[in-house]
């Protein structure tokens, strides 16, 4: 397979081991293990902590330990264990599901902007790919009469992301619902990646149940990455139907084999203890959404955004005369601060942010973008038109 270059995670490789203010972040702001630890009764702690480091680091099952696998099922409806499969990450869900549901020259229709694996692995392939776009000017946000006129005969796969990377945009239940039925009517599948569930924001829109829901011409992708603040476990799930888990499941032979055994056990620990982690999670998102408030209502002239209506992602639109690589570059050489090129994704003049940075963190890393924009004013970069 030859494939395009990852422009995000190239990117992203020059800069996030080397600045201090990471506030492009995607997740929230990561869990230590002795955090996850103490989610637990003081009198389970001790006896946990010993299992943890007692277990022999062997392989682990294949598809993932049943105990993993039954947790997760039990967050979907009509599902059981074999219908999960444990991945590594999300990122090798959507690869193995690509794989097993498409062939070259197969129609696949992938909203955009996205994370660029959702269609260029597809191109890669040897798929024709339309994208469905967000738009500016729309406030971003997914107009199903356009995907209806992408679609094909052809079309064997809709791939879509919600709550949405990078614009923080949401798909409603009744519009899953009736993306659901356009698949259905084709003969095609709904891959969803939903690496954002269980990431409503405090006072906002409910999130949709996940598409796996719906029936089998949906995929649900899931990850501990960044609901759970644990993407050092490098932990994802697909569910779907059994033949379909069967067949990814053969594919990752070739791949990763088997989940981690002591990720799987701490994924487990975050399954368990889910509401106490998403109360965490609320109030990381309660306090940055307030400082952004406050930030882009005091830098009105030369910034603005649409607020997450779920998730953890917006695109911040600046009005300098500047391309947004060249800016992120800047700010974070010069100000050690991460926010990601809006050109990853195809929107010039944009900068992704993220609102699951620890706090102190974030209102540094605004505060530092602000003397940016100052200093290349006084620089005399100009206003763009």
């Amino acid at each position: 397979m030859k494939i395009e270059t990852f422009a995000l995670e190239r990117w992203m490789t020059t800069w996030e081991t080397r600045v201090e203010f990471d506030i492009a972040e995607s997740g929230i702001y990561p869990m230590t293990v002795r955090e996850l630890l103490d989610l637990l009764p003081e009198d389970a702690r001790e006896g946990t902590l010993n299992r943890l480091l007692d277990m022999r680091l062997g392989y682990s099952e294949a598809p993932g330990s049943l105990e993993l696998r039954s947790l997760l099922a039990e967050t979907y409806r009509d599902t059981t264990p074999e219908n999960i499969l444990v991945t590594t990450g999300a990122i090798e869900a959507n690869f193995l599901a690509f794989n097993v549901l498409l062939d070259p020259g197969d129609h696949v229709v992938a909203v955009y902007p996205a994370y660029q694996q959702l269609y260029s692995v597809p191109r890669a392939i040897g798929c024709d790919v339309s994208l469905w776009r967000l738009r500016p000017e729309d406030n971003f946000r997914y107009d199903l009469d356009e995907l209806e006129r992408l679609v094909t005969p052809r079309t064997r796969l809709i791939v879509i992301n919600t709550p949405h990377n990078p614009t923080g945009a949401m798909l409603s239940a009744e519009e899953l619902q009736r993306i659901y039925a356009l698949a259905e009517s084709l003969g095609a599948t709904v891959l969803c990646d939903e690496a954002y569930r269980w990431l409503d924001l405090p006072g906002g829109t409910p999130l949709a149940p996940p598409m796996r829901d719906l029936g089998d011409s949906a995929v649900s992708v899931g990850t501990f990455s960044k609901p759970f603040g644990l993407p050092g476990l490098r932990t994802g799930w697909l569910a779907g139907p059994t033949d379909f888990i069967a067949k990814c499941w053969w594919m990752r032979d070739y791949l990763t084999l088997s989940p981690g055994k002591l990720n799987d056990a701490l994924a487990v620990l975050a399954l368990r203890n889910r509401a106490a982690i998403v109360e965490r999670t609320h109030r990381i998102v309660a306090a940055n959404l307030a400082t952004a408030e406050r930030w882009f209502a005091d830098n009105s002239a030369v910034a603005a955004w649409t607020p997450p209506r779920a998730g953890l992602l917006a695109l911040l639109h600046y009005q300098l005369d500047i391309p947004s690589q060249q800016l992120a570059d800047r700010l974070a050489g010069e100000y050690s601060v991460m926010l990601a090129p809006g050109s990853a994704f195809g929107y010039e003049h944009y900068l992704r942010i993220g609102i699951g940075q620890d706090p102190a963190v974030f209102a540094e890393g605004l505060a530092r973008t602000a003397a940016c924009f100052a200093d290349l004013q006084a620089a005399g970069t100009t206003w763009r038109s």
